[in-house]
């Protein structure tokens, strides 16, 4: 093929210039400010108790990033100062003992290296033939081991359990509809799903049910017993409901640890209803599924095993850095036919980097993915399953010492039971919860502690979720005495007569 007059003319109009990369032209000098910005993070992680749990960023400093875009480079040097004074001082805190808001994971200096080098390899784990591939393969096989799952289990690193959870909706729906559903949708049915959870069951249980095209309204939100527990009665009445009405149930969805309290519902007895009635049987187990890694919490997640599919998060109990959460799934081929895609740029290759019948990209619906697998490989291989186990058990000897403390409290009560590592607790006699979200607004801006709210009972309680490795028992002491001494300013203010 020959070239016209007028692409060789918009070839000249371009003027020849030196070619660079993006690499830097004094390597000692990178390496140096490479160094210094390891060296700040090591620092950070090594002094995450004494500084505070959470501060502002003021104005002046929130400011400093509300510039137009640059167009030209600074020096990386210039750039590790701003993160320091500008970012480092201002983050969520979740590295901090006394974070305890939502359930975060605090990391890991491991764990962060372990990002680095990921970075530094910079793979696309969406598929092909690569180390990489192997290494998220081995992941599925410890967790599977861990599970007491198949072997042959498919498991695939997501963003977290919100997506994992979506992945387990998509491929239920595969389940009772047929891989047809990918092509000719819903409509394709005569009959409308239906799944159910419990009204504890976390919010992204709902949100897949939209953005998957089910539709909220048929996602059944189920009563909880005394425990916090689905009531499994109440799961059996509304399936026989709702298939006297023309409906198809097709998904039942069990929590391991609810985010409000912990709750774990009664793993052994849905697997038993789900077999009998053919449902598939999916456990949001977002950090409690991990129970499995402690000879000591185990046995609270009896069942577990025998559901087909289950969401975790590596990066909350088991302090895997942001982000690395994980769907795994006992019907691999179920798995593959809900993502796999026949692409002419996926085809696969007898050999070469192309080679491999299953790729990542045909377990999720991600095709560029980063090296997730590498920090979680690293904190395995680091610490060892016995000892996160250890760590997980840890927590809730924790949280079973913030709960003596507020027992023994003059002006706090218990809220909920304590299942696991989630104490949730309120002022006596705050009816409407009003003091309780003072007081947990005001211990976030003293940066002593930063509990959450949540509504039980209809009203604002305060939330302790220990989930950081860094957590002892003397820290709920100091948060008992702030929050209790927050409290006593809070009532007093309320009590002082108004001025006139």
């Amino acid at each position: 093929m020959t070239r016209s007059a007028d692409f060789d003319d918009a070839l000249d109009s371009f003027p020849a210039k030196a070619e660079e990369s993006l690499d830097p032209k004094d390597w000692e000098a990178f390496r140096a400010e490479a160094h210094r910005g390891l060296d700040m993070m090591i620092d950070y992680l090594r002094d995450a108790r004494q500084r505070k749990v959470w501060q502002p960023a003021p104005a002046e400093v929130r400011a400093e990033f509300r510039t137009p875009l640059p167009q030209q480079g600074k020096p990386l040097g210039e750039l590790l100062d701003t993160f320091a004074n500008s970012m480092l001082p201002y983050a969520n805190g979740n590295t901090h003992p006394l974070f305890m808001g939502w359930v975060h994971g605090g990391g890991t200096p491991v764990g962060m290296v372990a990002e680095m080098l990921a970075a530094g390899l910079n793979s696309n784990c969406g598929g092909r033939d690569h180390i990489a591939i192997d290494v998220e393969r081995e992941i599925t096989l410890w967790l599977a081991e861990a599970l007491d799952f198949p072997r042959d289990s498919s498991g695939i690193f997501v963003t977290g359990s919100s997506m994992a959870n979506m992945v387990a909706l998509l491929v239920a729906r595969t389940d009772a509809l047929g891989e047809s559903v990918r092509k000719d949708g819903l409509r394709q049915t005569e009959r409308q799903l239906v799944g159910y959870a419990s009204i504890e069951a976390h919010a992204c249980i709902e949100r897949a049910f939209e953005m998957a095209g089910v539709g909220a309204a048929f996602l059944r939100r189920l009563p909880v017993d005394a425990k916090r527990q689905m009531d499994v009665a109440a799961l059996r009445a509304a399936i026989t409901e709702d298939r006297a009405a023309g409906f198809e149930p097709f998904l039942v969805v069990g929590s391991a640890g609810t985010v409000n309290t912990g709750a774990i519902d009664d793993l052994a007895a849905l697997a038993d209803l789900c077999a009998a009635e053919d449902l598939w049987f999916h456990v949001d187990g977002a950090f409690g599924a991990l129970c499995v890694l402690s000879p000591e919490l185990k046995p609270l997640v009896n069942g577990l095993e025998r559901a087909d599919s289950v969401a975790l998060d590596f990066h909350k109990w088991l302090q895997v850095p942001y982000d690395a959460g994980f769907f795994i799934c006992r019907h691999p081929e179920l798995h593959r036919q809900t993502f796999m895609s026949t692409a002419a740029y996926l085809a696969r290759a007898p050999r070469g980097l192309a080679a491999a019948d299953i790729w990542p990209c045909d377990l999720g619906p991600d095709l560029s993915r980063g090296f997730r697998a590498l920090k979680t490989w690293f904190t395995f291989q680091t610490f060892g399953a016995v000892r996160l186990g250890a760590t997980l058990a840890q927590t809730c000897h924790v949280a079973r010492h913030l709960e003596a403390l507020i027992r023994r409290s003059s002006i706090f009560e218990l809220s909920a039971e304590v299942k696991l590592n989630i104490v949730c607790f309120s002022v006596k006699g705050d009816a409407t919860g009003e003091i309780n979200r003072e007081i947990v607004m005001d211990l976030h801006e003293s940066g002593v502690a930063a509990p959450s709210t949540t509504r039980l009972g209809g009203r604002p309680v305060i939330r302790a979720a220990i989930v950081n490795h860094r957590t002892q028992t003397k820290d709920m002491e100091t948060f008992v005495a702030a929050a209790e001494a927050c409290a006593v300013r809070i009532l007093a203010r309320r009590a002082a007569p108004v001025a006139p």
